[in-house]
């Protein structure tokens, strides 16, 4: 989960078609910030990372032989802090998890935290998210992608920063399993529409919403409430999951 940089779309600012390149020029969907390590923050990334962390460099990978089982798999774009990643690895000792965040900071606060409970099911990118969909992660290997609280890019002429783009949502595609899941979240609502719009338009997608709620779901009970969340609740601000399922 990045930290929110805090619209209806249009056809001039909204999503990019389907053919369009994931990597658009050098743009980014992330800019990286500068921030004091601490010492636990560093001991994660100096001692636990050699055991838990990926890069780019180690290719394509085999998730069995990885984990070193047959398991689901979630894997969670943009894990901030770690928090909620870590809880969710904590909760659900039969699924394995991947975590991929560029932020040192969050990085090593999650390996210190999953080493200090002997978490055996995670394993962590600190990479571009794109390139790690694209060349690390076999199609079909995902049960479920975690996209929650992406760096919302509020400003019209940064939309085009937005993650959520239709050429993103079909490499998701190919990741996940037939039935697996993508869930993302975000407390801001052009976002949240926008995430709508690109996913209603994406082949081979159907929401999961009932009629009732769609285009949105109520807050799943497997998504851990954060303190950032739980902070914007008490102060009246809305929260918008969008879950969608791979059918083809």
């Amino acid at each position: 989960m990045s930290d929110p940089q805090r619209d209806t779309v249009t056809s001039s600012t909204g999503p990019e078609g389907p053919d369009a390149p994931l990597h658009r020029r050098g743009i980014k969907s992330y800019v990286l910030r500068a921030g004091r390590m601490t010492q636990a923050q560093t001991r994660g990334l100096e001692e636990v990372w050699p055991r838990l962390g990926l890069t780019l460099a180690d290719g394509r990978q085999d998730l069995d032989s990885l984990f070193g089982r047959r398991a689901p798999r979630v894997a969670e774009i943009g894990f901030g802090m770690g928090a909620s990643l870590i809880e969710q690895a904590t909760r659900h000792p039969d699924t394995d998890f991947l975590g991929i965040e560029v932020h040192a900071p969050g990085v090593g606060k999650l390996l210190d935290e999953a080493d200090k409970r002997g978490l055996t099911n995670i394993r962590v990118y600190r990479e571009d998210a794109l390139a790690v969909l694209e060349r690390c992660l076999p199609e079909a290997s995902l049960d479920t992608l975690q996209l929650f609280f992406p760096d919302p890019w509020p400003k019209k002429k940064h939309h085009k920063r937005r993650i959520v783009q239709p050429a993103f949502v079909e490499l998701i595609r190919t990741r996940l399993k037939p039935g697996g899941l993508l869930h993302m979240a975000t407390d801001w609502q052009g976002y949240a529409e926008w995430m709508a719009e690109v996913m209603t338009a994406a082949p081979g997608f159907v929401n999961t919403a009932s009629a009732e709620t769609a285009p949105y779901v109520p807050r799943p009970d497997f998504r851990p409430l954060t303190k950032f969340e739980a902070r914007g609740e008490r102060l009246g601000h809305g929260v918008w999951d969008l879950i969608f399922e791979r059918r083809r």
